[in-house]
């Protein structure tokens, strides 16, 4: 049990941080707090609720991550190295990539919901 809370806190600490000092991160978060009640009006299912949410959570996810890489990039060297631009080049593709879904994910269930039908 206490590993579970040393974790908790560890997470605490990094939506702290991170909330604090990534604007990506606040923006990607008020955009969780719009979407929440524009998925409950565009989902014709809970399915589809929780897949457009599911979407928008997938995207902090990868943000997340990517922060962790450039954070473990910067704190081995800020000088250019090639490895180092590749890994976070990499980490913004994964970003760009859940943004992507994102946007295809809630744009399908538009359409659905205009259409009045299933796709």
């Amino acid at each position: 049990m206490e590993r579970l809370i040393k974790a908790f806190r560890n997470s605490v600490r990094a939506f702290s941080r991170l909330i604090r000092h990534e604007t990506a991160f606040q923006q990607e978060v008020i955009l969780l707090a719009l979407a929440i009640p524009a998925a409950w009006l565009i989902a014709t299912t809970w399915r589809g609720f929780a897949l457009l949410l599911g979407a928008i959570l997938l995207l902090i996810l990868v943000e997340v991550l990517n922060t962790g890489i450039e954070a473990a990039c910067d704190a081995v060297s800020r000088e250019f190295n090639i490895d180092i631009q590749l890994a976070k080049d990499c980490g913004s593709l994964a970003v760009l990539i859940s943004i992507v879904i994102a946007a295809g994910v809630w744009g399908l269930a538009i359409v659905e919901r205009l259409a009045g039908t299933p796709l």
